[in-house]
């Protein structure tokens, strides 16, 4: 036991391994974006955006009836309207750093007195609470699971298309470990993630004369990142986390808990990653409870 059983110095050994693995990384990224930002030329978005915009095109025969439909889109592309918008953006980014990192430090000092009184604090609710202990550990032992398959599975595919988009853009020249920590950070937001990274790079690298690195990255990001590692590995990521890394398998199924994000992430939006999953488990939990109290006669 690397601690002898210190509970504060292991609570602030986890807590340093959270700050190290987690937080140093977008401490990174936001000094490195700091940096861009000094000396952010709203002239190079506005030169893209241009480019993009009166690019003159033709598509195959079979795709003629889409051509009037995408230049009439590109004609109503307002360049001021967005050249604003992302200056508004910047101008927020720069305001939000110092709230970003008090956010950090209440979150290490939430996370620490977890670890330090947490047990604590479960055996005074158990106490309190008017329910079979046996039956009562079983629920939170099972909510506790689905929470931490949860937790390590959006970890895990974050850092994973992370370490995939910073390859392919490191390959093209651009900083992979910067890459990879935003896409990570953006892959975590519900519906449109990384689209937020991989198109606006596409772009660059098109409106640069890069056609052939501009398509590798948009179709590597859609096929690879979003496609396969989204939905084909992500199940599959579950599944392992659930039988290799928590302590007790859940029994729910781990397509179920998939499914579970999903619907989540459409109700509640980002928090609904994790509050689908919760509802799911205390729902199952419920009907298992009843289904043993009323074997026994008591409901």
């Amino acid at each position: 036991n690397l601690t002898k059983g210190h509970k504060f110095l292991a609570s602030i050994l986890t807590t340093t391994c959270m700050v190290l693995l987690f937080f140093a990384p977008f401490v990174y990224a936001m000094i490195e974006l700091a940096k861009a930002l000094k000396n952010f030329d709203i002239n190079l978005v506005t030169q893209t955006l241009d480019y993009v915009k009166n690019y003159q095109f033709t598509l195959p025969e079979s795709f003629n009836f889409l051509e009037p439909k995408i230049k009439e889109f590109l004609a109503s592309i307002d360049l001021n309207s967005i050249s604003k918008q992302i200056l508004s953006y910047a101008s927020s980014f720069t305001k939000s750093g110092a709230k970003f990192l008090i956010d950090m430090v209440l979150i290490c000092v939430f996370y620490f007195f977890a670890n330090l009184y947490g047990t604590e604090l479960v055996i005074y609710l158990k106490s309190i609470i008017p329910i079979d202990k046996k039956e009562l550990d079983d629920v939170l032992s099972e909510v506790g699971n689905v929470m931490a398959v949860v937790l390590y599975s959006m970890v895990i595919v974050a850092i994973f298309q992370g370490a995939l988009f910073g390859l392919i853009t490191m390959f093209y020249g651009y900083d992979g470990i910067l890459m990879g920590v935003i896409f990570a950070v953006s892959s975590l937001i519900p519906a449109i993630g990384g689209a937020l990274i991989y198109v606006p790079v596409s772009l660059y690298e098109f409106a640069s004369n890069n056609l052939n690195s501009a398509l590798v990255i948009f179709i590597y990001s859609v096929i690879v990142i979003s496609f396969i590692a989204d939905t084909l590995i992500k199940p599959l990521i579950i599944k392992w986390i659930n039988k290799k890394l928590v302590k007790t398998p859940t029994k729910i199924n781990e397509l179920l808990i998939f499914l579970a994000m999903i619907a989540g992430i459409s109700t509640f939006g980002f928090w609904g990653i994790i509050l689908g999953p919760a509802i799911l488990t205390f729902f199952v939990s419920t009907l298992r409870m009843y289904v043993i109290l009323k074997d026994k006669n008591l409901i």
